[in-house]
């Protein structure tokens, strides 16, 4: 799947496993890839730690990329990734002391989900698992997520968005924590911000390339196989779409839209700003340079996620967050709505203790304003987030910026998605012809969907 987000969860450089044992008695983590997304989140997999004494909770740490080995006397046991575990340990120790047993909070390094998945179907999986809502639909397929009893006050106390993200099949699977999502960010001492259309941002990043203040126009991330999730905001403005609703409002597979009218307008706009047309788009940037073409001066313009604040919030630039602006005579755009979760194994050890951690320690205000700290996402809880928008402008600005998202389908079809329309994309800036790249990328997602 040709996906990449640098949270659709946070790619972790190391594994760490922490063990936190307490005496007394004995009771589950977007954005898809090419690099943009934020919200999955890979994992390889740690070996907990021995048993530390229940005085004094041991933490190690190891490069092991080898499948998690969960500890059988452990009661609860916890997978995240590296960035976050430290937060969920000090939480979990709590909940260890109140209700007298152990817990284990495992940091994942590479592919956690498929890790996830694998481990929970042998039988070896953790309690509880960090991730993104577009792995909900995979999770439930595969029969290793169970739905979660929130009471409707807990349901209220979510941000809309957050708990529509965690639902599927009309039941709850997850907690939200935090969302995300795609917005404009400004070098303003070389370009205006907050352009009123995509034309505009063209005219002023050009200009800006012209008056020797940058080289680039525009950093937006595709690379060699495209990257829809990024692409996705100015899908939305021409009124494309990848997959159309049920009644209900739900996804439906049985609807592909990359082959629309809207779609193909889409391509259009990727040809005429493409590396043949004004040479915007370029498959040069990707990933790997575009928050740094920005923090170097390189380009006043950069669409991306709250996980590059920390980049460019270092480089000491003056900048401003807004919505990524829509073509002339279009819509606005339209930008994906992560949002990172907690969610209970359908085989989990004890499911009363993971649901009770879950739905009682994992809803509270100070959790989320915690993993806010380490990872500058909105909090979901929207008592949480109140609080933090106070203090950090920015995090209103990436909500505001998300006034007209979509979110980030969950069901499993998606991955059928990523690849073909990634392709298809960096084909069409490449020069080729937009309607036949579309309609190939619509006939190959269609052909997997029905292999299914």
């Amino acid at each position: 799947m040709v996906r990449y987000r640098p949270s659709l969860s946070i790619a972790a450089i190391a594994v760490v496993a922490a063990t936190l044992p307490v005496a007394g008695c004995s009771s589950s983590s977007s954005k898809p890839s090419a690099a943009s997304n934020p919200s999955s989140s890979g994992s390889g997999a740690a070996t907990p730690s021995a048993s530390a004494s229940s005085s004094a909770p041991a933490a190690a740490s190891s490069s092991s990329t080898a499948p998690p080995v969960r500890d059988p006397n452990t009661d609860l046991v916890i997978w995240t990734d590296a960035q976050r575990a430290p937060v969920l340990q000090d939480f979990a120790k709590s909940f260890a002391s109140s209700q007298g047993i152990s817990v284990s909070v495992q940091a994942v390094a590479n592919d956690l989900q498929s890790a996830y998945v694998t481990a929970t179907a042998a039988g070896k999986g953790p309690d509880i698992v960090v991730g993104a809502t577009d792995w909900i639909g995979n999770l439930v397929q595969n029969g290793t997520i169970a739905p979660l009893p929130l009471t409707a006050d807990q349901k209220g106390a979510f941000q809309k968005t957050a708990l529509t993200a965690v639902t599927y099949n009309g039941q709850v699977y997850g907690v939200p924590y935090a969302t995300e999502n795609l917005a404009l960010i400004t070098n303003t001492a070389e370009a205006s911000a907050n352009p009123a259309t995509f034309e505009d941002l063209v005219k002023n990043g050009q200009d800006a390339v012209k008056a020797g203040k940058a080289s680039e126009a525009l950093a937006l991330q595709i690379g060699q196989q495209g990257d829809p999730y990024t692409m996705q905001p100015l899908l939305g403005s021409t009124g494309g779409f990848i997959f159309g609703a049920k009644p209900d409002g739900t996804y439906d597979p049985a609807q592909i839209g990359v082959d629309s009218a809207g779609a193909k307008a889409f391509g259009a706009q990727l040809a005429k700003y493409g590396e043949k047309g004004q040479n915007v788009f370029k498959r040069s940037i990707d990933a790997n340079n575009a928050v740094s073409l920005f923090t170097s001066g390189k380009t006043p313009y950069l669409v991306s996620g709250p996980w590059a604040l920390e980049q460019v919030r270092k480089a000491g630039i003056k900048y401003a967050i807004s919505a990524v602006p829509g073509f002339t005579g279009q819509g606005p755009s339209q930008p994906f709505v992560g949002v990172q979760a907690f969610y209970v194994s359908a085989k989990a050890k004890n499911t009363a203790l993971a649901q009770e951690f879950t739905l009682n320690y994992l809803t509270r205000k100070d959790v989320e304003e915690a993993l806010y700290k380490v990872d500058p996402r909105a909090p979901a809880l929207t008592e949480a987030y109140d609080d933090v928008s106070k203090t950090d402008p920015d995090i209103a600005a990436f909500q505001n910026a998300a006034a007209h998202g979509v979110v980030l389908p969950q069901i499993p079809a998606m991955s059928a998605v990523w690849g073909p329309l990634g392709i298809a994309e960096a084909a069409i800036v490449g020069g080729a012809d937009p309607n036949t790249s579309m309609a190939d990328a619509a006939t190959q997602i269609k052909a997997a969907i029905a292999k299914g």
